[in-house]
C-alpha cells in the first residue's frame, strides 16, 4: 500500500510536469511567433497597419536627407501619389535634398508638399521665414499645402514646454505661412502630442488647419482607434508605418515614412481646392 501511495504521488508530479510543460509550450511559441514578427516588422517586411488600396487608393511618402538619393521615377511605381518633403527645421537649418527632391518628385506628376519641422526654442515667425525663403509658393493642381511637424524631439517629453508658450509660437508660424502661401498649412503630429496640446485647441483655433495623424496600430477612425481612445473622427492624411521599405533610394536610413489621404483623387483634387484662400 505504502508503494502504491509514492507511486501515485509520483504519477501525480509528472502528470503537473507535463501539464505545466504544455502551458511553457505554447508559452514559447507565442513569444517566438512574437519576435518573428518584431523583426519582420522592424525591418519593414510586416506593417501593423496595411491599409487596402480600395479603402485608400492615395498613398504617398514623406522624406528627407536621411533617405539619399531619391530616383522618384522608380518610388513613383510603387504605388505612391503624393510625397511631402521635408524643407527645414527651426529657424536656420535646411534639408540638403530639399531642392532636388522637392523638383524632381514634381517631374513625377506627384502631388508634392514641404513640411517644417518645428522647433520649441525659437520664433515661430523666424521658423516661417526660414520656410518661406526656402519653398518657392506653387499654386497648381499638384501643389499641397505646406506642412508644420509638430511633435516631442530630445528631452522635450520628459520636459514638455508650457501650453502658452506652444500656442503663441505655433500660432505665428501657421498665420504666417497661411498669409503667404494663400492656403491652410497642415498641421502633423502624434497622438500623445494632440491630447496633451491640441485636442481643445484644434476645436478653436485650428479647426479650419487639416490633420495628418500619425497611427501606427490602427486607422484614426476606426473602431479599434475609439477602444484605444486614438481616435480622430476628421483627418487628411495618415502615417500609418513610420519604418516602410520601398525601391528607389539610397541613403543610410533604409525606412521610409508611408501615408494614406483620407479619399481618392477626386476628393484630393475638391480637398485641395477648399483649402485654398483666394
Amino acid at each position: 500500500m505504502r508503494d502504491c501511495g509514492i507511486s501515485m504521488r509520483l504519477k501525480g508530479v509528472f502528470a503537473r510536469i507535463f501539464h505545466i510543460g504544455k502551458y511553457a509550450t505554447r508559452l514559447f511559441v507565442v513569444v517566438a511567433l512574437a519576435l518573428v514578427f518584431f523583426i519582420l516588422q522592424h525591418n519593414g517586411l510586416v506593417w501593423f497597419n496595411m491599409p487596402s488600396d480600395k479603402s485608400y487608393p492615395i498613398k504617398g511618402v514623406d522624406v528627407s536627407a536621411h533617405q539619399g538619393k531619391i530616383d522618384w521615377q522608380i518610388l513613383k511605381s510603387q504605388n505612391i501619389s503624393f510625397a511631402f518633403i521635408k524643407a527645414t527645421e527651426g529657424s536656420t537649418w535646411v534639408d540638403k535634398r530639399f531642392a532636388y527632391n522637392f523638383a524632381e518628385s514634381r517631374k513625377q506628376g506627384l502631388y508634392v508638399g514641404a513640411y517644417h519641422f518645428f522647433s520649441f526654442d525659437s520664433s515661430g515667425l523666424t521658423q516661417a521665414q526660414n520656410f518661406i525663403a526656402n519653398v518657392p509658393n506653387i499654386r497648381d493642381s499638384k501643389a499641397l499645402p505646406p506642412v508644420v511637424d509638430i511633435e516631442f524631439y530630445g528631452s522635450k517629453a520628459k520636459n514638455p514646454p508650457s501650453p502658452q508658450k506652444v500656442y503663441a509660437e505655433l500660432d505665428r508660424l501657421l498665420m504666417t505661412l497661411e498669409k503667404h502661401y494663400k492656403i491652410k498649412p497642415i498641421i502633423y503630429t502624434t497622438p500623445s502630442f494632440y491630447d496633451m496640446y491640441l485636442r481643445e485647441r484644434y476645436a478653436k483655433a485650428y479647426m479650419e488647419n487639416p490633420l495628418w495623424i500619425r497611427s501606427v496600430f490602427f486607422a484614426p477612425d476606426s473602431v479599434w482607434a475609439r477602444l484605444f481612445n486614438v481616435y480622430f473622427q476628421s483627418w487628411s492624411f495618415w502615417q500609418y508605418d513610420p519604418q516602410g521599405v520601398l525601391k528607389g533610394y539610397s541613403g543610410g536610413e533604409k525606412r521610409i515614412d508611408l501615408n494614406a489621404f483620407n479619399g481618392d483623387e477626386k476628393q484630393l483634387q475638391l480637398w485641395l481646392k477648399k483649402q485654398r484662400i483666394y
